[in-house]
């Protein structure tokens, strides 16, 4: 029965995008205190959350489509011609709605959605490695909200974990060392950030509209790293087997080959993220300065070596 309710709750939810606990409390005999338990039970795996004040409600995030299998192209045309019969013999709304919504899910199944960018000057695939469709579905709503000029009321996930709700007017979208970021107006600190779209829990697109702001390409912090106290000048020799992918992850003009070796003497931004980017280059790139970050590295692939030795 409990698992009946949460997939109802879940297709509601898709169609109306936001709904009220007292409404599903009544729908299907609940005290709202329950309600709020599934909803705990369904943003486990779904983009789900509580918006408190008079026009709140629980939300699902706009830019959550059902995955993609979730039916064959077969089961597809069942369901809409099962639909479309319904119709033609009891001509109400809901089923004309049902089926308008289950033509476009199964048109976008056979859609690839990872690439971001209209075709012109530049074409980016946005899809992140291991789930293309989720990240990619995300990248497009912030497009279609930045051409529109819409609000987005977004959930964002700190690197504590700590979650917070804010509303942003989306100015333009930055792509920088493989990451995705939105440059927007948040409406909370009453100025202009930079937000990571990977930490982005959910994201409702709103009909308020926000006028442009104006700001410079210099305004937007793209050197966020470059600080003495967040960046390291670090020395690799590298392989010619490693070659083709320090060339990709570095820059041919940062290459330089001595005496039939060749070397790269770059600033990068410190942390984990770094120490994984060297393992993940295997044995053909070894750190030679600075000591430490050639340190980190060794102490890193201990570790893990250690995870496999049973």
């Amino acid at each position: 029965m409990k698992f009946t309710i949460l997939v109802e709750m879940l297709f509601y939810l898709l169609a109306k995008r936001k709904v009220t606990a007292k409404y599903f409390a009544e729908k299907y005999s609940l005290s709202e205190r329950t309600v709020y338990r599934y909803v705990d039970c369904l943003s486990m795996s779904v983009p789900i959350y509580v918006k408190r004040g008079r026009e709140g409600g629980i939300c699902i995030s706009d830019s959550y489509k059902l995955p993609s299998g979730f039916m064959t192209k077969e089961e597809y045309a069942a369901a809409i011609e099962a639909l479309e019969l319904a119709y033609s013999q009891l001509p109400e709304e809901r089923f004309l709605a049902a089926e308008r919504k289950l033509s476009a899910q199964a048109k976008s199944e056979a859609r690839d959605l990872a690439l971001s960018g209209e075709v012109g000057t530049i074409l980016v695939d946005g899809g992140t490695w291991g789930d293309t469709r989720a990240f990619s579905d995300k990248l497009h709503l912030f497009e279609e909200c930045i051409k529109e000029r819409n609000i987005l009321e977004i959930e964002y996930r700190a690197r504590t974990g700590e979650k917070t709700q804010r509303k942003i007017e989306p100015h333009v979208l930055v792509f920088k060392q493989g990451v995705w970021y939105v440059y927007a107006f948040c409406r909370i600190q009453r100025a202009f950030r930079l937000f990571r779209l990977g930490r982005v829990f959910s994201a409702v697109k709103t009909d308020e509209l926000f006028p442009k702001r104006p700001f410079k390409r210099e305004d937007i912090p793209l050197n966020f790293w470059t600080n003495e106290t967040e960046s390291v000048d670090a020395r690799f020799e590298i392989s010619e087997e490693a070659f083709a992918d320090a060339q990709e992850w570095l820059g041919d003009e940062n290459l330089k080959q001595i005496d039939g070796k060749w070397y790269a003497d770059v600033t990068l931004p410190t942390g984990d993220a770094l120490v994984l980017k060297i393992l993940g280059l295997g044995a053909g790139v070894t750190v030679l300065s600075p000591v430490s970050l050639r340190a980190q590295v060794a102490a890193a692939a201990q570790k893990i070596a250690n995870a496999y030795v049973k």
